[in-house]
């Protein structure tokens, strides 16, 4: 298939992908990540499956909008964007009718158990109830947090049909135990329970993201 990965970073998700045969463009604004992916992609010896383009996400050069891709990825973007809505519209406008997008976003409704279970910061987490805000070390910016039912409303109103809801680390987050972690029994343990509870409700509730897909509608 091919695929465009969106604020695709340093090729985490694209290097999984081409060494399954799919071909990936991976697109960043941030000067330093396509070529931080286009070193992992020929370490990696998947030079041939992975084009690296430099480039505003609001606004893909005309032959990435253009394109019909098979696959587009939204991972870890909507929470550094204002315009949520006109983001998911510009990812999905070089997506095929009936290909697959998917959305993954940090979880507001995971903010309060972080600061109370991870941090051991209880007397904090009340505040979060009250704002969708929240500082990261990573890019030192402030975050702007969603919950899934935002965004796939957000989805169905741009067209999207067979909208799925997934939670993303609905454990390991919340574990201030980081050494056990390191533990490979404790490891293969806990992916097996993180893989049982990613559909099954409350835990896809409180994961500390959500992943939507989506299929694209058909040409009006």
């Amino acid at each position: 298939m091919r695929v465009l990965d969106l604020a695709g970073g340093d090729g985490g998700d694209a290097i999984r992908l081409a060494a399954r045969g799919h071909h990936v463009t991976v697109v960043d604004h941030a000067t330093a990540m396509p070529a931080a992916a286009a070193e992992r992609a020929s370490a990696a010896g998947l030079t041939e499956l992975i084009t690296c383009v430099r480039a505003d996400i609001a606004a893909l050069p005309a032959d990435l909008a253009a394109a019909d891709f098979d696959v587009v990825l939204c991972h870890n973007l909507l929470h550094y964007v204002d315009d949520v809505p006109g983001t998911l519209a510009t990812a999905l406008a070089p997506l095929r009718p009936g290909g697959l997008v998917s959305v993954m976003a940090v979880n507001r409704h995971s903010a309060a158990l972080k600061l109370a279970v991870r941090e051991r910061d209880p007397a904090a987490a009340p505040a979060s109830f009250e704002t969708d805000r929240a500082r990261t070390g990573m890019f030192d910016s402030t975050l702007t947090l969603h919950v899934a039912d935002e965004i796939i409303a957000v989805l169905r109103g741009l067209g999207c049909q067979d909208v799925e809801h997934y939670g993303i680390r609905s454990f390991c987050d919340y574990i201030a135990d980081d050494a056990r972690t390191y533990d490979p029994a404790f490891y293969a343990e806990l992916e097996r329970l993180e893989l049982a509870v990613t559909s099954r409700p409350p835990y896809m509730h409180t994961a500390r993201l959500f992943q939507l897909t989506a299929r694209k509608g058909p040409r009006p």
